[in-house]
């Protein structure tokens, strides 16, 4: 039968108050939800004085309550206003005081940008791990093409600008446009079929893919996989020139070689026709140059042969060796005065030398080094003699420091024991009633351990 719960059915339920359920179902929330991504509108936005964020995200069927604190929200590059649609990343919570769950957003991004700007970075990161951006694969444009295919709007800014700059600086250059829409559905596959048909015509000798500026959204054809992979697969060079100098495509990444703009890729592709005149114009003085320097050198061989020509006629000849005679004839009689001049100084100088061996000079000196050498082995002996008494005294002083008798006479003593006249160092060797010997510095004596 039923009955009402008594107080011991009561004290064996584990009963909650609010605040305890709250902070349980808050932890729950934490663990199992620690952060997602949410998409939705922005309602009821709020930031009071506390720099913090209050709103509510929604969609067409729910809402809930978020918060963005001050040190999340203060590098947001956008001002959030209801009815904006973001994406946030946020840790799901509740409000323990009023037992209501709500978002701590971290970040909060525009919605439209945010996936685009997610798909840009995914194809970039794949496309790269592929390869399609390595340097090796750019392929060199052509110094001097002679037809250009313009991958373009017929109608925008960015073909009068490319249009403009080739007729400035290379007038012969055949230009084929081709147009295309630049942006919208259609864009991508116009832009892929566009290169395919200049590379299967081989109507150029380099491709320019260009546009002007304008939002993520607007670039958006030039970041579709299937234009890199066209670019990738050209076997014409591709040059893009796509938006203003800040903005960057898939198919910046992928071409042969990115211009910040459409005019500055129309400047890469093709060279300043002055230049060219004028290094023309360097080339013509430099080989008029070279060929007055040879002839130069030319004259300068015909002269130096001609002169020694001259030098080897045979009047030259017969003059040089009368020349050469007469040298010698003067060589011959200075070598002879010379040869007896020698030979009196050598006289001179071998009796000079006889003299200074004479035998009784040498005598004379060798008396006088025997006598310096007696001194010095004398004085050397008395040296060594005071040397050899210092050392003796020295070492006598140091035996007797060192002798038994010197230490007994300091009054120590030597104990050995009588039976077996062992030296004792330790009193704990002395056994009791044990006989042993002292020795002092006079006499000894026996005595027994007690």
């Amino acid at each position: 039968m039923d009955h009402a719960p008594s107080v011991s059915d009561t004290t064996e339920r584990q009963v909650y108050s609010v605040s305890q359920l709250n902070r349980e179902v808050r932890q729950l929330l934490l663990q199992s939800l620690p952060q997602i991504w949410l998409e939705g509108e922005l309602s009821n936005v709020a930031r009071p004085a506390s720099g913090h964020l209050y709103f509510l995200l929604k969609d067409e069927q729910a809402q809930v309550r978020g918060v963005m604190f001050s040190r999340a929200n203060r590098s947001l590059p956008f001002q959030p206003r209801d009815g904006m649609h973001v994406l946030v990343r946020a840790s799901v919570s509740l409000y323990e005081p009023r037992g209501q769950y709500q978002l701590t957003v971290e970040h909060m991004e525009e919605a439209g940008v945010g996936i685009l700007q997610r798909r840009y970075e995914a194809l970039k990161r794949k496309l790269s791990e592929e390869g399609l951006f390595d340097s090796e694969h750019k392929q060199a444009l052509p110094r001097f093409p002679r037809t250009l295919c313009v991958v373009t709007s017929a109608t925008g800014a960015a073909i009068r600008d490319i249009l403009s700059v080739l007729a400035r600086r290379f007038p012969p250059l055949t230009v084929r446009i081709y147009a295309i829409p630049v942006q919208g559905e259609a864009s991508a596959a116009a832009v892929v079929d566009a290169i395919q048909t200049i590379n299967q015509d081989r109507h150029g000798d380099v491709i320019i893919l260009a546009r002007g500026g304008g939002s993520i959204e607007d670039l958006w054809s030039f970041n579709e996989e299937a234009v890199a992979r066209a670019i990738f697969t050209s076997q014409l060079p591709v040059v893009t020139g796509i938006g203003h100098e800040v903005d960057f495509t898939i198919a910046d990444f992928v071409a042969d070689l990115r211009a910040p703009t459409p005019s500055a890729a129309a400047e890469l592709v093709v060279p300043h026709s002055g230049e060219i005149l004028e290094a023309l114009s360097q080339l013509r003085e430099s080989m008029s140059y070279l060929v007055h320097t040879a002839a130069a050198n030319l004259h300068q061989t015909l002269d130096w042969m001609k002169q020694r020509l001259e030098h080897l006629h045979p009047r030259q000849t017969v003059q040089r060796n009368m020349q050469l005679l007469v040298e010698l004839a003067r060589r011959a009689e200075n070598a002879t005065k010379l040869e007896h001049s020698y030979q009196d100084n050598g006289l001179i100088s071998l009796q000079a030398r006889l003299g200074r061996l004479s035998p009784e000079l040498q005598i004379n000196k060798s008396r006088v080094r025997l006598t310096h050498l007696h001194t010095q082995l004398n004085h050397l002996l008395c040296i060594k003699k005071e040397q050899a008494e210092h050392e003796l005294e020295a070492l006598a002083r140091a035996l007797e420091t060192a002798s038994p008798h010197a230490t007994l006479n300091r009054g120590y003593s030597i104990v050995t024991l009588e039976k077996s006249g062992r030296v004792l160092h330790d009193a704990a060797e002395a056994v009791l009633d044990e006989r042993i010997q002292v020795q002092l510095a006079k006499g000894r004596f026996s005595a027994r351990v007690e």
